[in-house]
């Protein structure tokens, strides 16, 4: 028997992830040259503003990455060690160390790739190879900030998320600079403002009438309020809303019933789900028609069962972790919401989200029933979100938008995140759609048309996105 000669790919080489020719080509001719428009993340404005330093690697990529706490409670650490006051380097230790054990995991993808593109290392982060890492990584930061960070990713635009009683002062700063030429823009996140049945909304309200000035007394003021507020932020260039959802409401209710709600949630008194849902479809409707009128995206994520672990939520908070996957279906509250819309012109350019995937197909024959001649793509199937931002799960979305919709209008990737080194997400999935187009044409599927394709790429990586949001340059 001859010898059999196994050929087997450098570890995340410079033709990582495409498995075919037309891949490599459409990624390095077009994809990876286009720059980059991060829409949705929760990186800090004030943090852009002061072009903040980090003193090691620890403060940059695990301070308050719930993605990267995540996994190593899942490897036995002691939280001491993850959230709690532990040295920075023994954190970066206990990170290293589960690291290596998570094969097929995002996570090892992103790292690595991060690892390449910021600091240069082509190797391989392990527990052993932990302090060589450490090093390195500690030594370049001397020379790195936040906006060298942001410019060396060739970003062009970034949407933060921001309440709607934020003053917005790192935004205005921000734009009156003319030495950084990346745009950092509000997006209004009202949850507080519904969330009726949520701790907090008391008080909440009370702040929301500091910052307006006049007294929140029933629903109509709150209606008020929030447009006050959005009159604000789309004065600081906001171009889109943030809403997360348990799932899409829609229950109705006449302003009487709906003013008995809010005055009984103001006494601090419990409200019944079905109350709390009438509150919350009359607040959405409303900042809906809003959105319509400014013309700002309304972009609602659904879908994610948030601290099921009581203990762990007391000890920490939120946003800490500990949130799941859930599955309600609301398919027909999502229909019959946007049809409320609809009816009276109201409709706003609209991205779905839900954080379970096997909502995938139903949100993609839900954007063929309510699109519009606002956009190409007025309705969007958001990018595989949060859980879903893995390989398997892009592809899956991919798959899925390709067969029920149009693909061709896919406004693209964001990176939903708090770290600053995240932009390689966007390589990601670019390589990833690479590697989806090209199969679909060395299979015969799809015409090998080099404008067509090239079309193709550069409208899904950037230039669609910059037509939806209406981004210059």
């Amino acid at each position: 028997m001859k010898d059999m000669v196994i050929l087997m790919k450098q570890f995340m080489d410079k033709n990582f992830l495409l498995d075919t020719e037309t891949a490599v080509h459409l990624y390095h001719t077009y994809a990876a040259k286009q720059p980059i428009i991060d829409y949705h993340c929760h990186i800090s404005p004030e943090e852009i503003a002061k072009d903040r330093h980090f003193d090691n690697i620890t403060q940059l990529w695990l301070g308050g990455d719930h993605y990267k706490w995540r996994l190593i409670r899942s490897n036995g650490v002691p939280e001491e060690e993850i959230t709690g006051d532990a040295t920075d380097r023994i954190k970066f230790q206990c990170f290293a160390e589960t690291l290596e054990k998570c094969v097929g995991n995002p996570m090892y993808h992103w790292t690595h790739l991060e690892l390449q593109r910021y600091f240069g290392y082509y190797g391989v982060l392990s527990g052993e190879t932990a302090e060589e890492v450490w090093n390195l990584c500690n030594e370049k930061l001397k020379n790195m900030s936040v906006r060298q960070l942001i410019l060396s990713s060739n970003v062009r635009f970034i949407g933060t998320t921001d309440d709607p009683i934020d003053t917005l002062e790192w935004h205005k700063a921000l734009a009156e600079e003319t030495d950084f030429p990346v745009t950092v823009a509000p997006s209004f996140r009202p949850d507080k403002a519904i969330n009726i049945d949520k701790p907090g909304f008391v008080d909440y309200m009370e702040r929301l009438s500091e910052t307006v000035g006049y007294p929140i007394d029933s629903v109509a003021d709150v209606c008020r309020a929030i447009s006050d507020r959005l009159d604000y932020f789309k004065a600081v260039g906001c171009r889109a809303s943030d809403h997360g959802l348990d799932f899409v409401p829609f229950l109705t209710a006449d302003e009487h019933e709906l003013d008995k709600i809010f005055k009984t949630a103001m006494k601090g008194k419990t409200i019944t789900a079905q109350e709390a849902e009438q509150y919350k479809t009359a607040l959405l409707l409303h900042c809906a028609k809003e959105y319509a009128e400014k013309d700002i995206v309304m972009q609602l994520h659904y879908n994610a069962l948030r601290n099921p672990n009581s203990r762990m939520f007391e000890k920490l908070g939120p946003d800490t972790g500990y949130d799941v996957i859930n599955s309600v279906f609301c398919g027909e509250k999502i229909c019959a919401f946007l049809d409320t819309l609809e009816q009276e012109h109201h409709l706003p350019k609209t991205v779905l989200y839900s954080l379970n995937p096997s909502d995938n197909a139903m949100l993609d024959t839900i954007l063929g029933a309510f699109q519009g001649t606002e956009a190409a793509g007025k309705l969007q199937h958001g990018s595989a979100w949060w859980f879903n931002d893995h390989k398997a799960g892009m592809e899956a979305q991919l798959t899925s938008l390709a067969n029920l919709s149009v693909l061709g209008n896919f406004i693209g990737m964001l990176t939903d995140s708090r770290s600053f080194l995240s932009y390689t997400r966007h390589e990601y999935f670019r390589r990833i759609l690479c590697m989806f187009i090209g199969r679909l044409v060395e299979n015969g599927e799809y015409p090998n048309d080099e404008k067509a394709l090239q079309k193709l790429v550069e409208g899904i990586c950037y230039k669609n996105a910059a037509a939806y949001f209406a981004i210059e340059g």
